[in-house]
């Protein structure tokens, strides 16, 4: 049904800007966490080519158990034989489940949280709130370099916690956008190219690039349209896409990145590894603060001109998968 799939979206939408994340021990991500974490350990191994198998493993197990959580909801839902009564089951489980693979509250609270620990010159603090949202070492980055770090984090979670999730509920509904979720934490948690993960992450990893490859680009799109409604540098924004979306290692991270160095002025740094941008690497408060304006209106223009656009257009296909 188009009209409840549309409201699910925009519900979960508002759910998130008006109430965030609830507590740990509530929120189904946390669960996905702790069971890749004791699972994670059954695939260690001597053998490299057992490790790679073990990881393959831990990601199938984790997106067969949430999928097949998520079919029997839906089922237990169906079953409900008064219309009205599973239509609004329907979306208010749907939103609820929704919002949870949605995190723009979430991030935007991370960010004021550094950000108030650098305009008390507590360096010690805001290192630890950044701690929280990158998979860097941030023991030794001066003000600048903890700046520049939240902000390509509030670009990067544009996608991973807002238009990858949407994306892939467009298509699949709530199954697609818990799978996208469950490989998102993987990466998140044991796709590193160190000795520990290189072999049990590399599944995981690799899926989360593939996962990640047309959404990561749209929203480098969407965020320069937001530049041109909010008035920000849009010309720029589009201009340091192209020149600088590829000078990371991965291969998606640098389009939302790059859209928004360009849309603020700011050049990104990352200590031998990558700059982006043609700004000033002294960034304020303001910075942050329009990061995560810019991070809203994409949101709310994903939503708009890409999520709906694709439901609409595979319910009149009869290929839309209901939430």
């Amino acid at each position: 049904m188009i009209l409840e799939s549309v409201i699910i979206v925009g519900f979960a939408l508002l759910l998130d800007f008006a109430a965030g994340d609830p507590k740990n021990k509530y929120h189904p991500t946390a669960w996905i966490g702790k069971l890749i974490a004791k699972l994670t350990p059954l695939a260690k191994n001597n053998s490299g080519k057992k490790e790679l198998l073990g990881g393959i493993l831990v990601v199938c197990t984790v997106v067969s158990i949430v999928s097949t959580l998520l079919v029997f909801l839906e089922i237990g839902i169906n079953l409900i034989t008064i219309d009205l009564v599973s239509l609004l089951a329907s979306i208010i489980i749907g939103t609820i489940l929704l919002k949870t693979t949605i995190a723009i509250k979430g991030m935007e609270k991370h960010a004021l949280n550094v950000a108030d620990s650098l305009e008390k010159s507590d360096l010690d603090s805001a290192r630890v709130h950044l701690s929280m949202i990158v998979k860097r070492d941030t023991k030794d980055l001066d003000e600048n370099h903890i700046t520049s770090a939240v902000l390509e984090s509030v670009s990067e979670n544009t996608v991973d916690g807002v238009t990858g999730p949407l994306f892939y509920y467009a298509f699949f509904g709530l199954p697609g956008a818990f799978v996208y979720r469950v490989i998102n934490t993987v990466d998140s948690m044991i796709g590193y190219r160190t000795s520990m993960f290189k072999n049990i992450g590399w599944f995981g990893a690799n899926c989360d690039k593939v996962l990640n490859y047309v959404p990561s680009r749209l929203t480098g799109l969407v965020m320069i349209l937001s530049a041109l409604i909010l008035g920000y540098n849009w010309k720029e924004s589009f201009h340091i896409m192209k020149r600088d979306s590829k000078k990371l290692d991965s291969p998606n991270a640098g389009y939302p990145m790059s859209a928004l160095a360009g849309a603020i002025g700011v050049k990104f740094e990352k200590i031998n590894h990558y700059t982006i941008g043609d700004g000033n690497i002294q960034f304020t408060r303001s910075n942050i603060t329009t990061a995560i304006t810019l991070m809203k209106v994409s949101s709310i223009l994903f939503c708009g001109i890409i999520t709906i656009p694709i439901i609409v257009a595979l319910s009149y296909l009869g290929w839309w998968i209901h939430a």
